[in-house]
């Protein structure tokens, strides 16, 4: 008989997961750990969750159905006492320019209504306070806040005439289509220098008119900076290729908005104040103010917004983001800080009985702040809820009242429940888990001494206050401080913009890839294994492409086939012809040493480096991708699918063999087990032997204690951050550092 305190699962084999079957406590934290890849995410998202909500979703009229995400049966014998469930996972918050960390936790609307309310003079409605609204944005930058504008100063040569390649743009190089029609548009002399243009003559280039407000001379002709502002500005620039970027980083300048100077709204909007301050300035206020000012309105007009407001604002402080103000852009937040923000939604929930889903839930915090974190989830627990969550730090780990160790090894070396029980239990358990979590790391014992450094001078962006560092060359430097501190803001915007020409950005951004995409073709060595079997059959390699002449006639490569039913949902099923592995017939009859080319994308890492053995262009890739600890991954899976964390090591994967560049790396650790932070940290090291600088923003005291040399930024998050605290060797830091990273790399030496 089942028992209602518990999850039964029986007979799970979702993905690479052996026949399990396990119970998991009800109204208790469950921790769940294993190295990457080792199924953990396949118990708790693919099974759990996806169950849970497919279930919840068909509770629904089809019409309701039609209008949610879709959820796959996971492939289970049995589950029984399943809650609904929240997944609080680190997807970044989406959103536009105009999605801030007011509009999307509903403050900025309740803060609205305060003001229209008892703000004086009186204004009128909220939706007057809105920098979305035609009634509250400001005219000039329709509620941005900043306006764009080209800088072409760069762009002519002086020297340079039309015929010698006067402009400094592909576009307009001499003998292409533009320069051609500008050329036979008779307005110009072509052999005549920029410098010794008139200004009548500079006006017909840039506008296609004797005077900017003119009439047009030419229908072929534009003018350069019309054309370019149609290209670079007038756009959705989220979807411009990575060459028009690139361009408009170049040319274009962003600006404050000359009329509300980056406050969005319109003059009446600005002119109303609670306490004095405009609603534009409470928005820029960081929590801890903003929640003493509010507390300090008595009008009774506003009793119960202020309430609900101070309650949610004390949840973000107590989370750990004091920091944050109502007008911080939602797309410049971490995958940590969204998730917290994520969890403060929830908080104030009176349900009960549900399953909080957490994954990782520590990425991105210091260690000072990791027990706020770990008492939230606690209260959730205590509120009557079954809590979740996939984790790798030790901080996290030992407040489980259950601990699942998933393993033992990563991919199909995985899939198998280690050991379920206390986290006292699991220090004697034997796993590498329970390993991990007994071994203490040493400082390093033998730093590199910088000798060359880079200079960062008056740097006063965000936070940062006025901010004069040297950074060393030729080293491995961790980048530390609370979360807040303006870490990122000086290595990732000041520094990295200030060397861009040096240096390499790895980080967990999104691969700009298209859905068909994986490690091979991301990697460039799909090509490879196409001419292999190729050779080996005598085909054309475009047989062996789900994209070309080897696509299953009847899903085109898809692998699915999606069938539209008006009123009910789509269905989708397994395309009967190639039974999902999206090539024809004829493609997969030929094979290469007994393989077919879906055999081979179905290898992992570490069996294709068995297989392709004796081909040096495939085996270096494949090496590389087993090097930052990506073995378990299989060739052909969906770029789509990877992590954050697994997304930055597949770019590090691609800069291994590199050498004499600058690499900045942002929370490499990321979804890394404890054994494997030493794997990433020997091949950062091996960097630096190559003749490379890294360079690592990095929360992770492991990390820390193996870095040539730490600059620490603080002493605080937010206002109370932005300065250079300590720079120094990891032994002086231990030893001498009064900064908060300082007492905590000391602690744990000891403990």
């Amino acid at each position: 008989m089942a028992h209602p305190e518990k999850i039964i699962i029986k007979g799970l084999q979702q993905n690479n997961l052996k026949n399990i079957s396990l119970e998991i406590p009800r109204g208790k934290i469950v921790v769940f750990t294993g190295v990457s890849g080792s199924g953990k995410s396949s118990i708790v998202f693919d099974t759990i969750a996806a169950e849970s909500k497919r279930q919840m979703n068909e509770t629904y009229p089809a019409f309701i159905r039609g209008r949610l995400p879709k959820y796959e049966k996971p492939r289970v014998d049995k589950i029984e006492n399943l809650s609904p469930s929240v997944v609080i996972d680190q997807s970044r918050m989406g959103g536009n320019a105009r999605s801030t960390v007011g509009t999307i936790t509903d403050l900025y609307s309740a803060l609205r209504v305060l003001y229209s309310r008892i703000g004086e003079p009186q204004v009128g409605s909220a939706s007057c306070f809105s920098f979305n609204d035609p009634s509250g944005m400001c005219p000039e930058c329709s509620g941005l806040g900043k306006v764009m504008t080209l800088d072409l100063s760069a762009t002519f040569k002086p020297e340079e005439s039309w015929n010698t390649g006067m402009v400094d743009l592909s576009l307009f190089n001499p003998g292409n289509y533009y320069w051609k029609q500008y050329a036979k548009s008779g307005l110009f002399d072509l052999d005549k220098k920029w410098k010794d243009y008139t200004e009548v003559e500079r006006c017909r280039m840039l506008y296609g008119k004797d005077t900017p407000d003119g009439p047009p001379l030419h229908k072929k002709v534009e003018g350069i900076h019309n054309h370019l502002t149609r290209l670079l500005l007038n756009r959705d620039r989220s979807t411009a290729s990575e060459t028009i970027k690139n361009r408009m980083s170049e040319l274009i300048a962003e600006e404050d908005c000359p009329r509300c100077h980056g406050k969005r709204l319109n003059e009446a909007a600005l002119s109303a104040r609670i306490a004095g301050y405009t609603i534009a300035e409470m928005g820029e206020l960081e929590f801890t103010t903003l929640r003493k000012v509010l507390s300090a309105v008595t009008d009774p007009r506003a009793v119960t917004i202020i309430e609900g407001m101070v309650a949610t604002l004390t949840r973000m402080i107590d989370i750990g983001l004091p920091y944050l103000s109502l007008n911080r852009e939602s797309p410049s937040l971490s995958g940590g800080e969204a998730q917290r923000l994520k969890l403060v939604r929830y908080m104030g929930s009176a349900l009960t009985g549900m399953i909080y889903i957490f994954d990782e839930p520590s990425t991105g915090m210091h260690p000072r702040d990791v027990y706020r974190m770990t008492r939230l989830l606690k209260s959730l627990r205590d509120k009557g809820n079954t809590v979740l969550v996939v984790e790798h730090d030790k901080d996290v780990i030992r407040i489980a009242d259950e601990v699942i160790d998933v393993g033992p090894l990563a991919g199909r070396g995985g899939g198998k429940i280690l050991f379920q029980g206390s986290y006292a239990a699991l220090l004697t358990s034997g796993t590498i888990t329970g390993k991990a979590m007994e071994e203490r790391i040493p400082l390093k014992a033998h730093p590199r001494v910088p000798r060359e450094f880079l200079p960062i001078r008056h740097a006063s962006r965000h936070n940062l206050k006025d901010v004069s560092v040297d950074i060393p060359l030729d080293v491995l430097t961790v980048v530390t401080g609370v979360a807040g501190s303006g870490k990122s803001t000086l290595i990732r915007e000041i520094f990295a913009r200030t060397y861009r020409d040096q240096v390499v950005l790895v980080d967990q951004s999104p691969i700009t890839a298209t859905g068909r995409s994986t490690p091979a073709t991301y990697l460039g060595f799909f090509d490879e294994i196409r001419k292999q079997l190729a050779k080996a059959s005598g085909q054309p390699a475009s047989l062996f492409s789900f994209n070309s002449k080897g696509a299953c006639p009847v899903c085109k490569g898809k692998g699915i086939v999606v069938t539209e039913l008006v009123f009910m949902d789509p269905v989708t099923t397994v395309c009967e012809v190639c039974e999902g592995k999206r090539y024809s017939d004829e493609a997969l009859s030929q094979s290469y040493r007994g393989k077919n080319i879906v055999d081979m994308l179905s290898m992992t890492v570490e069996e294709a480096q068995d297989f392709f053995q004796e081909s040096g262009k495939i085996t270096k890739h494949l090496n590389a991708m087993a090097a930052v600890g990506l073995g378990y991954l299989s060739l052909g899976q969906p770029l789509s699918t990877l992590s954050g964390g697994e997304r930055q090591r597949l770019k590090l994967a691609k800069n291994l063999d590199k050498k004499g560049n600058i690499y900045i790396l942002d929370e490499p650790t990321t979804g890394l087990h404890a054994k494997d932070v030493h794997k990433i940290m020997g091949l950062l090291d091996g960097f630096v032997v190559k003749g490379n600088t890294v360079i690592v923003i990095e929360h992770n005291l492991d990390v820390m204690k193996q870095a040539d040399y730490l600059i620490d930024i603080g002493p605080d998050g937010g206002t109370a951050g932005g300065q250079v605290v300590f720079t120094g060797s990891p032994a002086v830091m231990a030893a001498q550092g009064v900064t908060i990273t300082a007492k905590y790399l000391r602690d744990s030496l000891i403990n």
